[in-house]
């Protein structure tokens, strides 16, 4: 059964830290990008950051360029999202997900068909 867990979303203040995890099972790991992605209350999901284990692409949204950062376990088939000084706007349910290949120059939300169940993250202000 393909499976991806993800987990570590919480409550922080303006400039806390938060670690995302996302545990893939059931899929050949070394085959997938895998992305993290976030939706707002009355927004579009959005591409947060990618990382891409086939071929070691990588993407991140410039909003989150110099706060966050993805990295891999690949013992542990676990893909982590460092999320430090947080911003209020940083506030949405964030879902990872699985496509076969490289990271996109864009990722969008509709390309993938592999998701996570999603972790809220609230910043509060």
């Amino acid at each position: 059964e393909v499976q991806l867990q993800a987990s570590g979303g919480g409550l922080v203040q303006t400039g806390g830290s938060l670690r995302l995890s996302c545990a893939a099972s059931g899929i050949n790991y070394d085959d997938y990008a895998i992305t993290w992605f976030r939706q707002a209350p009355g927004k579009e999901r959005e591409a947060v950051s990618c990382i891409s284990h086939y071929d070691g692409s990588t993407y991140s949204a410039d909003f989150v360029k110099g706060r966050f950062t993805i990295s891999s376990n690949n013992a542990k088939n676990t893909v982590y999202l460092e999320m430090n000084n947080l911003e209020p706007e940083d506030t949405a349910v964030y879902y990872c997900a699985a496509l076969l290949g490289y990271c996109s120059p864009y990722p969008v939300y509709f390309e993938y068909n592999l998701w996570g169940q999603g972790t809220l993250v609230t910043v509060s202000s």
